[in-house]
């Protein structure tokens, strides 16, 4: 039966998860930031889940989010083994890069939303490369690229769940639209395409997004984040054409907005301050002025 951890990431529910799947080899998919340790710890320990007990840490990427607290579980997780994909354990061995790359975009903010971020060992690394088997029997990796080139999804065959980390985009309640996270310097809007065509056509029951939650409805959630996607590309491409760089605020004003209804303007700005919607343009920007 899986688990969805709310990490409660700076005291805002429903901003993070972490998917812990406790029978067998107890596992969990993305920890989260090292800012949200005590947390997880405390939820893994609730679920029985103690130092010797956790195998497998499952990373569907490694920015910060999803990743940053991977080092610091070494030592309280002995047993753990961290799978990643073959493209991004250089990141987990060494994340300086990923840090500086992570610090250019936050700021002075980013030893207080993400902290600090320790290297993991290499012998605990397990890199996934294509036509690997996955982490457990039934954990199937499935490549999702588009929002980092690296991206993977885990679908759990079991029951039909697909761990999707950000390939589902940012869901935040269940009436609530999809949202695309694309934030520099990796976001690629043309992998991201083939990859929600074929979430489409494995068909899961349900989807866990990592912001934030469980959901049905795959096929219409699919074609919300094509077309959420495509929209927001011809958006920026329109605002470099006339020269107009104010529109990236106008897009994070109109989706807070949009959101409102679904879950509070408090809610809403707290979550969106953090991960900023004029982030993602600049990262739909940054996309485009590299392959124009």
């Amino acid at each position: 039966m899986t688990e969805c951890i709310d990490l409660n990431h700076l005291g805002l529910p429903g901003a993070i998860a972490v998917y812990v799947l406790p029978d067998g080899e107890p596992a969990l998919v993305d920890p989260g930031p090292s800012t949200t340790l005590e947390r997880l710890r405390e939820e893994l320990s609730r679920l029985g889940i103690g130092s010797g007990d956790l195998r497998h840490i499952i990373l569907t990427h490694v920015h910060l989010d999803h990743a940053g607290a991977t080092g610091h579980l070494m030592g309280a997780y002995p047993r753990a083994a961290v799978h990643v994909h073959i493209d991004g354990a250089p990141h987990m061995v060494d994340p300086a890069r990923l840090v500086a790359s992570t610090r250019r975009t936050f700021g002075e903010e980013h030893d207080r939303l993400w902290g600090e971020v320790l290297p993991v060992p290499a012998h605990r690394i397990r890199a996934w490369s294509p036509g690997d088997a996955g982490p457990r029997g039934h954990l199937r990796p499935v490549p999702t690229p588009g929002h980092i080139a690296h991206h993977l999804a885990y679908l759990d065959e079991r029951d039909g769940t697909l761990f999707s980390g950000d390939a589902m985009g940012i869901v935040l309640a269940d009436d609530a639209p999809s949202h695309p996270p694309t934030p520099p310097p990796s976001v690629d809007p043309r992998a991201w395409e083939p990859t929600l065509d074929e979430i489409a056509a494995i068909g899961p029951e349900r989807f866990g997004a990592t912001h934030f939650g469980l959901y049905g409805g795959v096929t219409d959630r699919v074609r919300q984040m094509k077309e959420r996607l495509a929209r927001l590309e011809a958006r920026v491409r329109g605002a470099l054409d006339r020269g107009d760089d104010g529109d990236a605020q106008r897009f994070d004003m109109e989706v807070r907005e949009e959101l409102t209804p679904f879950l509070g303007r408090e809610d809403v700005d707290r979550y969106f301050d953090v991960f900023s919607a004029a982030t993602d343009w600049a990262g739909m920007r940054f996309y485009l002025e590299r392959n124009s």
